[in-house]
């Protein structure tokens, strides 16, 4: 599909407008989000992917819209997994509730920038080099295999970047409201630029966040391959994430079948992006070089299979967690999401 700049622009002006209404609002009354609240603005970002579907739909007909829903679906769905690495976060910083939000808000600013810059990459190598799809599928499938058996158990560790900081920037050992950099003298009496807590935990967030698109960008590439619609279904996703993280934190525990739903997905996808490298193979030791003659599988299929494995996952689960209470959230270990939320018993950056 081809799209103009002015459109590419308009959709970027577009959503920064919203994450700026957005932060406006956060910083205006920093406080602790209910599920009330949560639910309205999933409802309101939700709203809005709909309404960019519908407008998808009459401006460019209805494969383009249907690659949007699918790909939209999956990033969320597949950004559901994320949460339960959020919560590890706010817990080993120790975040105040009242703060959790605008964490949330700009370590996903830092993701949507580097997920952007991904994707574009993703993109241009894809239209060049054809046989990268066989790499994604496969990347897919041992993905799914290693989400399944619970291969993502792990607590948070600081990455490479994160201890560049550290040495770099002194940091404080306490919050300092919502100040992320903020001046106190050293030993020497000389006012420095220290960093507290809260710029280490939106850096933690948007580095996480970009590990998980080492997933979740392939398997929407799966779907389509058309980098605008790539582009949208991730931006749409990751708006609407912080608010799930609010809505979803008591309920995580219950989706004790999760893993194995996105498990399942994730092979699918990986399983179609090979068949159509096999369809449009270049590969001189695949066929001679020519193109293999195997089925491929429609964006209409894939949507179908994606939603009616999200929705017998999460069917599965609320009636195991109903009359079996004491099994465990498969892939997740057992911790309390609520505790774990909390960080009241860690130090903050430890």
């Amino acid at each position: 599909m081809y799209v103009p700049f002015w459109v590419w622009a308009l959709t970027i002006v577009g959503l920064l407008a919203v994450l700026a209404l957005d932060l406006a609002i956060v910083g205006r009354r920093p406080h602790e989000v209910g599920v009330r609240e949560a639910a309205r603005w999933v409802g309101v970002y939700v709203g809005l992917a709909a309404l960019f579907a519908v407008g998808l739909f009459l401006v460019a007909g209805r494969d383009p819209a249907t690659a949007f829903v699918a790909g939209y679906v999956t990033e969320y769905s597949l950004s559901v997994d994320n949460l339960f690495v959020f919560l590890l976060i706010m817990s080993a910083f120790a975040v105040p509730k009242v703060h959790q939000h605008r964490v949330l808000l700009f370590g996903i600013l830092i993701a949507l920038v580097l997920r952007g810059a991904f994707i574009l990459a993703g993109a241009a190598v894809i239209e060049r080099f054809s046989w990268v799809l066989y790499l994604f599928g496969a990347f897919l499938v041992l993905t799914a295999v290693k989400v399944v058996l619970g291969g993502d158990e792990e607590e948070f560790e600081e990455n490479a970047l994160l201890r560049l900081v550290r040495r770099v920037v002194p940091v404080t050992d306490d919050y300092v409201g919502t100040r992320s950099v903020v001046r106190r003298r050293d030993a020497r009496g000389r006012l420095r630029l220290t960093a507290t807590p809260m710029l280490m935990v939106m850096i933690a967030i948007g580095m996480t966040d970009l590990l998980f698109a080492l997933d979740s960008i392939p398997a929407i590439f799966g779907l389509t391959t058309d980098p605008y619609i790539v582009f949208t279904a991730n931006m749409f996703a990751l708006m609407g994430l912080r608010q799930l993280y609010f809505l979803l934190g008591g309920l995580l525990d219950k989706l004790v079948y999760l893993s194995y739903g996105l498990g399942v997905i994730l092979a699918f996808i990986g399983v179609k992006l090979v068949l159509e490298a096999l369809h449009a193979n270049t590969l001189p030791f695949v066929n001679g070089g020519e193109p293999v003659a195997v089925p491929t599988i429609g964006i209409e299929l894939s949507l179908g299979v994606i939603v009616g494995v999200l929705l017998l996952t999460t069917v599965a689960s609320l009636v195991k967690v109903r009359f079996f209470p004491a099994a465990p959230a498969a892939g997740h270990g057992e911790d309390d999401p609520e505790t774990a939320a909390t960080g009241a018993d860690r130090a903050p950056g430890t």
